[in-house]
């Protein structure tokens, strides 16, 4: 592959809305800078950018221009000097519409156990895959149906507790911001009447019953082969053995979460289905309590695929409790939320490791009327000040986003995501606005406002991601890799032997390499798409 000059002048390559701040990035010479009309060539505004200053967690200088005074709806770039321009970009009402529809098309082609045909996936159809009973580990003779459901990533593997967190995400989307679902994707169950996005988590949800061991109510970890297959192995070239890790409090706390909150979200289009969700709900809360010091998750010795080892799983519990007390609105499980939310976890975090975030939203979504007020008060004042926490730190940082140099981690754009899901709520809950802009930035970021100049959804803004470490995109032989996806990006430790040979002595946030061979910082997951499907609802309004 090619080195590609990088452009002086980043944007959000696909575009800003008509009202609100519009800003670029600069970290070339100069300061006087133009935004021209596309389609006619003409300058539709003139600018100076500001003070320069460096970003240390980019390595360069940058200052940044406002044009937010440029309203029409078009299509346009910025420019500066001789052969100096940003991408093209549109300004319109509804800029992300198409890429929200991406993202969440994007669950489609993670579908496992069915044949993607032709009709729905394009040039990324492949046939049925992983369609054979799976191994329960530790009982070879024992085997159950295990197909359905998401490939988790850039593997085959699927996993109940970061399953769930993509579930929450799309649900809550949707709970928030319903009349930015009512396009079809289209999948192959559209209706016109159950929203597609539901249709598409009732995918996951299909296979996550297959995942309660239905004699006891625990739920396994995950399913995977025994190690992952090569790279370009597509989906129905892998016959490996699959098997059922151990049931684990975590994935049994998030399965518990996610199927008493689908039980509220589905009851007005499907009651049955949602009293189905909300029994397997109530079985994993019994086993929960049965069992108040399960050990954490690890990988049994035979086992080398993603082990998502969590060894709190009080977190877990905390968002089953609330999520039964919203669905059922019985006190014991309200008892619960209150015993659980004085433990030592985090109140406010979004991720598959730390899922207290979830916990806090399901007690402030269902009212201050039906929660104890002192606790309403005090969860709600922790979520606004950590939204005001992350306004600050973007306050300081060059591309406007809330990520310190420690931050870019492996999988960094899920902290990026996760923290821009949370601003919106914060926004939610407070009515005030910056917390959203503050949110937008972070999607500026994602989609191409960031130093490497690069989009970092696959087949979105004229320079997107094209080697993710995704093995349907690279055993398809297609050259465009399955779009929609979400990239990692810039991990700082470089945790893959690409990236030690190449990225040596780079800034944290150049720490990305678009390779395949890039598992650390290029892989794709369910879950860095989930929180970018709900930022993306807040600005389709």
């Amino acid at each position: 592959m090619s080195e590609r000059r990088l452009r002086t002048i980043t944007v959000n390559q696909i575009g800003y809305p008509v009202g609100g701040e519009k800003i670029a990035v600069f970290t070339g010479a100069g300061h006087d800078f133009q935004v021209v009309d596309v389609d006619h060539g003409n300058v539709v505004f003139e600018g100076q950018t500001g003070t320069p200053r460096f970003d240390e967690t980019s390595g360069v200088t940058v200052h940044t221009g406002d044009f937010s005074e440029v309203h029409a709806v078009g299509t346009y770039r910025i420019e500066q000097g001789e052969g100096i321009a940003s991408a093209s970009f549109i300004i319109s009402d509804k800029p992300y519409h198409e890429l929200q529809q991406g993202l969440l098309k994007a669950f489609y082609y993670y579908r496992c156990g069915v044949e993607l045909t032709e009709e729905y996936a394009g040039d990324w159809k492949h046939k049925a895959c992983h369609t054979a009973e799976g191994i329960v580990y530790g009982e070879t003779e024992r085997r159950l149906d295990c197909s359905g459901g998401w490939h988790d990533a850039g593997d085959y593997g699927k996993y109940s507790g970061p399953g769930a967190k993509a579930i929450a995400d799309l649900l809550l989307a949707y709970e928030l911001y319903p009349s930015d679902f009512v396009s079809a994707i289209p999948i192959p169950e559209s209706d016109g009447g159950t929203p597609d996005v539901l249709l598409e988590c009732k995918v996951e949800l299909d296979w996550l019953f297959k995942m309660q061991d239905y004699r006891t109510g625990g739920v396994y970890h995950k399913l995977t082969t025994l190690s992952f297959p090569d790279l370009d192995v597509m989906p129905e070239a892998d016959t490996a053995d699959l098997y059922f890790s151990p049931v684990s409090a975590t994935a049994t706390g998030d399965f518990a979460g996610v199927m008493a909150m689908a039980a509220r979200i589905y009851e007005p289009f499907d009651s049955a289905y949602a009293k189905k969700c909300l029994d397997a709900a109530t079985l994993a809360w019994e086993w929960l309590v049965q069992h108040p010091t399960a050990p954490g998750f690890t990988n049994p010795p035979e086992i080398s695929t993603g082990e998502y080892g969590d060894g709190n799983d009080k977190d877990e519990r905390y968002w089953a409790a609330a999520e039964l007390y919203r669905t059922t609105g019985k006190e014991e499980y309200h008892q619960a939320v209150l015993q659980l939310v004085q433990l030592s976890f985090s109140k406010y975090s979004l991720g598959w490791a730390d899922m207290g975030g979830y916990g806090t939203l399901a007690y402030l979504l269902n009212g201050e009327d039906l929660a104890d007020r002192a606790l309403y008060a005090s969860l709600r004042e922790g979520l606004l000040a950590e939204a005001e926490r992350l306004v600050e730190q973007s306050r300081d940082d060059g591309y406007r986003i809330s990520l310190k140099e420690d931050d870019y981690i492996w999988g960094s754009n899920m902290l990026v995501m996760n923290n821009a899901m949370l601003l919106v709520v914060a926004e939610y809950f407070s009515g005030d606005s910056s917390f959203a802009d503050c949110a937008l930035d972070h999607l500026h970021y994602l989609m191409g406002r960031n130093v490497l100049d690069i989009s970092y959804v696959t087949g979105f803004g004229d320079h997107p991601v094209m080697h993710p470490h995704h093995r349907p995109s690279v055993g398809d032989h297609v050259v465009d890799p399955v779009p929609g996806l979400v990239s990692g990006g810039p991990d700082r430790g470089l945790h893959d032997e690409y990236v030690v040979e190449h990225l040596q002595g780079k800034p944290a946030a150049q720490c990305f390499a678009d390779h395949e061979l890039s598992y650390s910082t290029n892989e794709v997951t369910i879950y860095w798409n989930s929180p970018a499907v709900f930022v993306t609802a807040r600005f389709n309004q």
